[in-house]
């Protein structure tokens, strides 16, 4: 099955921040083409609403992961967390394809302004949770930060058996996660490509290697295929883990690093081409619950934008299918 001339069409017809990927990754446009798309991220669209909400010390809604007063807050109580503070902020930014120069000065106001909930430790030297940490490494590669302690932190915070878990540090697990270590190996793949810096290159590998090792959708104690989140496909997928964004990871990082898809990988790529519809587009899985500055998918159920995008260009990888001359 191959992405129809209609559903094309339909990613092109997108916000900006869609649209210069799927030029990119499934048409194989000349660079100047999806450039010139990706230029206008920053100036229109989610992108520039994005950039309209940052607050002037830098943060977004005063808060490094979490708003200003969210925990006196009755929200506290409430399921999820919002997305709305800092991090995710940038989180959603950089993976849209802003440039780093939109956000200006931001890396120094935040190095001034902005402390982690916890310890209230200073933004560009992370904290303790290992997802956070990976959002920071990358945030900070790209806008130039000096993130010289995550780099150090990586290597000496992985466990045993080659992950990482964002409970590890509480001593609630000697067991690395999927959540975790997926969040670790995109934040050290993106430090790589932004900085040409390859000393982390053999850590990220070694993480790799975990996932690879369950097929990247089995459990290691039973070999059962992991119950609810490994099909759960929806976007934004925030911090969250499935076969569609482990796939999307390890296409990125076979391309980095030169080398073919690993055969491992067969199992999540059948999940992913199973959810794929006659039309050759994915449904929205259901949401994370918590705040946002401002919706940037669709419903549940509704034909996703973003996960066709991901989804396409993820099984023209893995199945061997040659991008269209440009």
């Amino acid at each position: 099955m191959t992405t129809t001339e209609a559903t094309m069409s339909w990613l092109l017809d997108a916000d900006p921040a869609v649209r210069w990927q799927a030029e990119r990754d499934l048409l194989g446009a000349e660079d100047a083409v999806w450039q010139a798309t990706r230029a206008r991220v920053a100036a229109e669209g989610f992108g520039a609403a994005l950039l309209a909400a940052q607050d002037p010390d830098g943060r977004w809604a005063g808060g490094a992961h979490f708003p200003g007063g969210f925990f006196e807050s009755d929200e506290a109580e409430q399921p999820g967390q919002p997305w709305t503070a800092t991090s995710w902020s940038l989180n959603q930014l950089r993976e849209w394809g802003v440039p780093a120069q939109a956000l200006s000065d931001t890396a120094e106001r935040l190095e001034r302004n902005c402390r982690w909930e916890y310890d209230d430790m200073p933004f560009w030297g992370g904290e303790v949770d290992v997802c956070i940490n990976a959002f920071t490494l990358a945030n900070g590669a790209w806008l130039g930060a000096d993130v010289s302690r995550l780099v150090r932190w990586f290597p000496e915070h992985r466990l045993d058996d080659g992950g990482w878990n964002c409970e590890a540090e509480e001593g609630d697990s000697v067991r690395s996660s999927f959540h975790s270590t997926l969040n670790a190996l995109r934040g050290m793949l993106f430090y790589e490509q932004s900085t040409g810096d390859t000393s982390l290159q053999s850590t990220r590998h070694a993480g790799e290697e975990y996932l690879l090792r369950r097929q990247l959708v089995f459990r290691a104690s039973t070999g059962e295929l992991v119950d609810g989140f490994v099909t759960h496909f929806v976007y934004p997928s925030r911090y969250r883990y499935s076969a569609l964004t482990a796939l999307d990871y390890f296409r990125d990082a076979s391309r980095t690093d030169g080398t073919a898809p690993d055969p491992r990988i067969e199992p999540a790529v059948g999940l992913v081409r199973a959810a794929r519809q006659a039309d050759g587009t994915w449904l929205q899985g259901p949401p994370l619950p918590g705040r946002t500055w401002f919706p940037v998918d669709v419903a549940e159920g509704d034909p996703s934008r973003w996960l066709t995008l991901i989804g396409t260009r993820v099984l023209d990888w893995a199945e061997g299918r040659s991008l269209p001359d440009a």
